[in-house]
């Protein structure tokens, strides 16, 4: 793989690609065939609300305009020097769909430039080269990759802007170990990270710390440039630094990433060269004051919960926007989720029905014993099965899944379940109990046939739920 800055012939907006078809639950009618219709409907027309409202495409398209002598950021005026570059950097899970529509909205002003996705499949960019790698373990190809981006930053110059689009999902896609560190070191490390029930925040204070592009190192190779950040957001609280970290000051230090190591039990069965680069009182830390950084959020999960929360009313429902940050064991926050929706269903407490609890940013997470297989669920499968033991009998329905469309790196989004989920699972022979314990949630929707299906969303707002909680009928 070459540094690319310049590839594609130059195009006007008019031949610029169309847009990425916005995130849709593609199984939706099938969804409707079996369980309890009424708050299954309005759940799942909530969750399809909610995804469609994560689609960054819609809000480049407000923000991002020419005019005569550059163009216009979310209000910023970027003035071109003539022989100057606007060249786009990215990688992530949103970044195909943010990509797409800057070159629609740039058109020729755009030079070119690089991002790296899980999936490519899409409308062929003109003006970017697209590459696949592996999420959410890097692989050899996310490696190549971060070397192009670094590459490509280092070669930019004052005269030239950075757009930076970088996603949920980066971490993995562009992932470069330091100096010292092997591939196979990098990828076990994400790993185990992803294994213990760490929040990503957590996650994300190791993964920067050991790392050649992560932490605003890659700004800091793009330091001449004007740098302009055009993300979603995957982490409660909008963090920058968790969320576009290879462009933004970093936050947290090496001692933190020892301190959640140790928190975790995982610093001693960390490999020498991981603990060396992470004490080493030389490792470099990025000075970015100087540089010009402008950082935008395209979408958010208070949008996604804004949206659904409209839909819900024209329902005829109370919705409750139960938080955009939530952050818990999959089991203990859907059981909780489901506990309030049966409190709330059978004694009118605390939310009188009919009503909806929503939530839109956070993200649930589940710990793996070693001896268990990675991939055969997932944390928002798991919070489903858990909401569904305390829902049973009752006019409720819940849906959770994964913005990105990927629960847990499966090829499913999340599940929908309802009152009648645990009568129907008893039927068909499905062991939730067991399906719990032994992190089997995948292998247990697709007996019940209430996996949710989206593709990849060329997105990513983290997870979302939509639990319709019924006093009368709801449509």
């Amino acid at each position: 793989m070459d540094s690319a800055t310049g590839m594609g012939e130059s195009s006007s907006v008019e031949d610029s690609p169309p847009a990425l078809a916005a995130p849709e639950i593609r199984n939706y009618g099938s969804l409707l065939t079996h369980g309890a219709h009424g708050p299954r409907s309005l759940a799942l027309r909530l969750a399809r609300t909610g995804l469609g409202a994560c689609d960054p495409a819609g809000v480049v398209a407000e923000q991002v305009s020419l005019n005569g002598t550059g163009f216009h950021v979310a209000g910023e005026h970027y003035k071109l020097h003539p022989e100057g570059r606007v060249v786009l950097l990215g990688s992530g899970k949103a970044t195909l769909t943010i990509a797409a529509a800057l070159e629609r909205a740039l058109g020729e002003r755009l030079s070119g430039g690089v991002v790296v996705v899980r999936h490519a499949a899409g409308p062929v960019l003109r003006k970017v080269q697209v590459v696949e790698a592996s999420h959410p373990i890097p692989d050899s190809r996310s490696h190549a990759a971060a070397r192009v981006l670094l590459l490509t930053a280092s070669e930019l110059t004052d005269r030239d802007v950075l757009l930076a689009c970088f996603t949920g999902g980066s971490s993995a896609l562009a992932s470069l170990p330091p100096e010292g560190v092997s591939h196979a070191e990098k990828a076990e490390l994400h790993r185990q990270l992803l294994s213990v029930g760490m929040p990503i925040t957590e996650v994300n204070t190791v993964r920067k710390q050991v790392s050649a592009i992560k932490g605003g190192r890659l700004a800091h190779a793009a330091r001449r440039a004007r740098i302009i950040n055009l993300t979603v957001s995957d982490v409660a609280g909008d963090l920058l630094d968790a969320i576009t970290d290879p462009t933004v000051p970093n936050r947290s230090s090496a001692r933190d990433a020892i301190e959640v190591l140790r928190a975790y039990g995982l610093w001693d069965s960390m490999p020498a060269s991981i603990r060396d680069t992470l004490t080493d009182p030389r490792r470099f830390e990025p000075d970015l004051s100087g540089v010009h950084i402008q950082s935008e959020l395209l979408v958010t999960g208070e949008a996604a919960c804004e949206a659904m929360s409209a839909e819900a009313a024209l329902g005829g429902a109370e919705p409750i926007v139960l938080g955009t940050g939530l952050e818990a064991d999959a089991v203990a926050l859907g059981g909780m989720i489901g506990q309030i929706a049966a409190e709330s269903a059978t004694l009118g407490r605390p939310f009188p029905p009919p009503a909806v609890l929503l939530g839109c940013g956070g993200e649930s997470t589940v710990r793996l014993d070693d001896d268990v297989q990675f991939g055969r669920g997932g944390p928002n499968r798991e919070a489903a099965l858990a909401a569904a033991c305390r829902i049973s009998g009752l006019e409720v329905a819940a849906v959770f899944l994964d913005t990105d469309g990927g629960d847990g790196g499966g090829d499913a989004a999340g599940a929908v379940v309802d009152g009648q989920t645990l009568a129907r699972a008893a039927g068909a022979g499905v062991d939730v109990r067991s399906a719990l314990a032994e992190h089997t949630s995948g292998e247990a929707f697709a007996g019940l046939e209430d996996a949710v299906i989206t593709g990849p969303t060329h997105t990513n707002v983290n997870d979302l739920f939509a639990v319709a909680i019924g006093g009368r009928r709801l449509v």
